[in-house]
């Protein structure tokens, strides 16, 4: 059976560039973080209430920018509104060690975009021409066009800043621009995550639950490749169906699609499963899915893929894939290597 190192092999990579550098991963695993936050609108404001209730024992602050100060004023009140009551007594601390239950949450304050890359983590959600609700076809790559020229500017800072931490790439689609932003910030591929897989993830898992032939994805299934149409879901790796698992693709691929006929825009979810929860399953170093750079300084892609981050940098699972469904995800990584 042939393994995920085969997608490069056969694209002609014979040596990628590293995941694990000498100098160790960009984060440290398990420790507090200071998060920035670039743009606030729905999936901003949603990634950041996540961060703030769920982060305490991974992240120490958060500092947001957004062009808007009427919203960052706004956002500063109300975050910082949000609190335990009894948080700082003695007793409510000696039960809980690790701040999840009652404990105190990271504090949010406003920052200036010259402060952006003075952190441990920036999370870019920033987009432009985001698709109205009604808008056909893959409303993702609509907005590669736009987004791209605004991942290469905050890289380029990056880059002057000499930034050190890690990048969570959250806005559409998010592994061409994660890719973008590598090409332009000159940063190592393990300082790079795109974070759109996650909630493909939890959208098959939502299908599984309601049908019983996809019952045992929950246990046995895994996710691949990009936040978009070529995502590949597999119902099973340890037995592979490729008529069940391109049947749940279909699903979970058109899950937003449901959410806009109703009238809506489809960011909840996403913000949550995709971002909030997947870069505080990083920074804990728990498996997650997230995507990673596979490949070399002038051939590779960001793919989708079980991973988490260890001492020496990120880490994905690697494990005999069935034919059929390694030709799937051959398909993905191919078509993701000529996106510019």
């Amino acid at each position: 059976m042939k393994r995920i190192e085969d997608l490069w092999l056969e694209a002609g990579v014979s040596r990628p560039i590293s995941l694990q550098p000498a100098g160790g991963a960009p984060i440290r695993v398990g420790e507090k973080h200071r998060v920035h936050m670039l743009a606030l609108g729905d999936v901003g404001r949603t990634v950041l209430l996540g961060l703030k209730l769920l982060g305490a024992d991974v992240i120490s602050s958060i500092g947001i920018c957004d062009l808007s100060a009427e919203n960052l004023q706004r956002l500063e009140m109300e975050m910082n509104q949000i609190a335990y009551p009894f948080a700082g007594d003695a007793e409510d601390a000696a039960c809980d060690e690790n701040h999840r239950f009652g404990g105190v949450l990271p504090q949010v304050a406003v920052i200036e975009e010259a402060q952006l890359f003075d952190c441990d983590v920036f999370i870019f959600c920033a987009s432009k021409g985001v698709p109205p609700v009604g808008a056909q076809g893959d409303v993702r790559m609509a907005q590669l066009a736009a987004n791209r020229a605004l991942v290469r500017r905050y890289a380029n800072m990056a880059a002057a800043q000499h930034f050190q931490g890690l990048i969570a790439v959250v806005s559409d689609p998010v592994d061409p621009l994660c890719k973008a932003f590598l090409a332009a910030s000159g940063l190592a591929p393990c300082q790079v995550q795109g974070y759109g897989l996650g909630v493909m993830h939890a959208r098959a898992l939502y299908y599984a639950g309601k049908e019983p032939r996809f019952s045992h994805f929950a246990k046995e299934g895994r996710a691949f490749g990009p936040h978009g149409a070529d995502l590949v879901i597999a119902d099973s790796i340890e037995n592979y169906n490729d008529a069940l698992s391109k049947e749940l693709t279909a699903l979970a691929v058109g899950a937003n699609v449901k959410v806009r006929e109703l009238g809506f825009k489809p960011y909840i979810a996403p913000a949550i499963s995709s971002a909030a929860l997947s870069i505080l399953l990083t920074l804990r170093g728990q498996w997650h899915d997230s995507s990673l750079y596979l490949g070399d300084e002038n051939t590779g892609a960001f793919l989708g893929i079980k991973n988490r981050m260890t001492a020496a940098g990120p880490v994905y699972e690697d494990i005999p894939l069935p034919e059929a469904l390694y030709q799937r995800i051959k398909s993905a990584y191919e078509r993701l290597l000529i996106l510019k």
